[in-house]
């Protein structure tokens, strides 16, 4: 089939626009948490309220596999330019009502009942979008530049990303602190509507992916996508596969990046808002070149080195540059000009504010406002908000670090797409690409900042050393897992590459034998999970423990503890052998 490059250009334009709002309305959430943690739910306990609204943001993904199952399901029957037509219009709906919802003071309880439904029917909606997006471009592309015009689509979560921090920071500058803290955190999302109005009028004049055109004509479509992707041994193999080599260490460091990353700037190290999101924005514009970069050298030297060069970076890597980063802002490495102190004290009503201002020789600037509200003319409540805002030379060393990271993750990130398409035949593709994406970046990377944040929380109150680099342990621990089932199963997929070499008898002797090693893993997971980690925290009664072993014990042990058994099973029985 001939392909011609300059008809590519539209078809990645529709893909990407539509992906993009998509990612564009699943971030907004993240970007708002610490606001939506006042508006949405109970207040007393502001970490309790801030984790529980990392859970509900959570949900949605953890509810995108379900979304990849049903898609997915319906792009390999009736197409990939219609299913990704639905979710766009799911999508953009509910982060359109996430804007409408009255606050938690107005409708009580039904507020955060409202947004964790909206954020599963967004967390639904993405389940679909990807690997939509992915076939589509992919099945336009010619095999042998598949990794470079995926590459494309591959950029759109940063671009979204971009957008979204973009947004917020341009609302919050025309508007007074009290108009945002008012009505402002509604725009985002209800900004929403522009984009999918014009996301629907590109993608409804886009034409069917001219691959599963020709195969559908000629009958060559599954009836059962569901039963052919997971009821069949040599798929069901391979998506395992996908997940434990590839979507699990991928997922885990996308989440530390895309999601722990801004957490840890605002609420680890305590910079100003607007700093932390100049910062993202500036690093986001110099690393994202490398998506695109990274996905065309995959067509030249293959997908695994990258992906696999990406891991080991990150797992030897991760704790330094977050180290550096603390340790950049780190007040106690500054000198502070005491002379230069301000302090300003506001009382209004039965809220009193005072505002102290530390100024440091090098031009950093700590602010510590602390709000103290009356009941009888005694405390009844202290809050105590800190921001650092840095000198320039910091300011670009942190830039600097977030780019590099921003690296890492782009060098596996980039040819991802094309890896997984070329792993799944066309008749079940849509679904066999969904399904392992959205458990290793839905499931495992979507719990990241979650966990990671828990982590962190929990070595604070602890008063370790290094609480700062507690919530690194998560990602780096399934990175590893990830790093050495991708290097010992994994290969290349590519079409036009032809058949891959045997392994040697040797290399098939140690693949059999950490199949005993995989299932080893899982049976310590279910006991560490469950009964070391999970049940101990749900009946502390502490709010924060509770949501952490609910999530370590319905959702993350039983995925991986399942899958590493069979994935060991398979190794064993010497189906990866070759």
């Amino acid at each position: 089939m001939a392909f011609n490059k300059n008809s590519l250009v539209p078809v990645i334009v529709g893909s990407s626009i539509g992906t993009i709002v998509e990612w564009y309305d699943f971030y907004i959430f993240g970007s708002l948490a610490s606001v939506i943690a006042t508006k949405f739910f109970p207040q007393g306990n502001a970490t309790a309220a801030f984790l529980i609204t990392l859970a509900t943001y959570a949900a949605g993904f953890v509810i995108r596999p379900f979304g990849a199952l049903f898609f997915g399901r319906l792009g390999d029957l009736i197409g990939r330019k219609y299913t990704f037509m639905v979710t766009l219009l799911v999508m953009g709906g509910s982060t359109i009502l996430i804007g409408a919802i009255p606050t938690y003071q107005t409708i009580g309880y039904l507020a955060p009942v409202l947004v964790l439904i909206l954020r599963l029917l967004q967390g639904l909606a993405i389940g679909g979008e990807y690997g939509g997006a992915a076939t589509f471009v992919a099945e336009h592309s010619p095999v042998k530049d598949r990794g470079f015009w995926t590459g494309w689509i591959q950029v759109t979560a940063v671009i979204a990303f971009l957008i979204s921090l973009g947004v917020v920071l341009f609302i919050k500058s025309v508007l007074s602190p009290a108009d945002w803290e008012t009505f402002g955190w509604r725009l985002p999302f209800l900004a929403s509507i522009f984009l999918v109005a014009i996301s629907v009028y590109i993608r409804k004049n886009m034409a069917e992916s001219p691959l599963f055109a020709n195969a559908k004509a000629k009958g060559k479509t599954s009836a059962t996508p569901l039963k052919d992707t997971f009821g069949n041994k040599a798929n069901l193999k391979l998506i395992l596969l996908a997940v434990f080599g590839v979507t699990l260490g991928n997922g885990v460091l996308n989440g530390q990046f895309f999601t722990f990353i801004q957490t840890f700037l605002l609420k680890t190290v305590y910079l100003d808002f607007n700093e932390v999101n100049s910062i993202l924005i500036i690093a986001f514009l110099i690393g994202m070149p490398v998506y695109v970069l990274s996905a065309w050298l995959s067509d030249k030297t293959g997908r695994k080195p990258l992906i696999l060069l990406s891991l080991f970076t990150a797992i030897v890597g991760s704790r330094p540059i977050y180290e550096q980063i603390y340790q950049t802002v780190n007040l106690k490495n500054k000198t502070e000009d005491i002379s230069k102190i301000t302090v300003d004290k506001k009382q209004d009503g039965a809220l009193i504010t005072t505002t102290t201002r530390h100024f440091f020789t090098d031009k950093t600037v700590y602010q510590e406002v602390e709000k103290v509200t009356l009941n009888n003319g005694k405390p009844a409540s202290t809050e105590v908000l800190k921001s650092i805002t840095l000198n320039k030379h910091d300011k670009w060393v942190l830039i600097g670090y977030v780019a590099i990271l921003l690296g890492i993750v782009a060098l596996a990130y980039g040819p991802l797409a094309a890896y997984l398409v070329e792993m799944f035949p066309l008749k079940i593709r849509y679904t066999s690409i969904s399904f392992p994406y959205h458990i290793g970046f839905g499931v495992f990377g979507g719990m990241c900042m979650v966990i990671s944040t828990y982590l962190v929380n929990k070595a604070t109150e602890a008063g370790s050393k290094d609480y700062y680099l507690a919530g690194l342990s998560y990602p780096i621990l399934m990175m590893c897992i990830s790093f050495v089932i991708g290097l010992l199963y994994l290969k290349e997929y590519k079409e036009h590459q032809g058949e891959p070499r045997p392994s040697s008898a040797l290399l098939i002797k140690i693949k059999r034998i950490m199949g005993v090693v995989w299932i080893a893993l899982g049976l310590l997971a279910v006991y560490v999970g469950i009964f070391k980690l999970g049940i101990s925290k749900i009946i502390s009664g502490k709010q924060d423990d509770m949501i952490f072993g609910i999530i370590v014990t319905a959702i993350i042990t039983p995925l991986a503890a399942t899958g590493l058994c069979l994935l060991g099973k398979y190794a064993l029985q010497g189906e990866y052998d070759n």
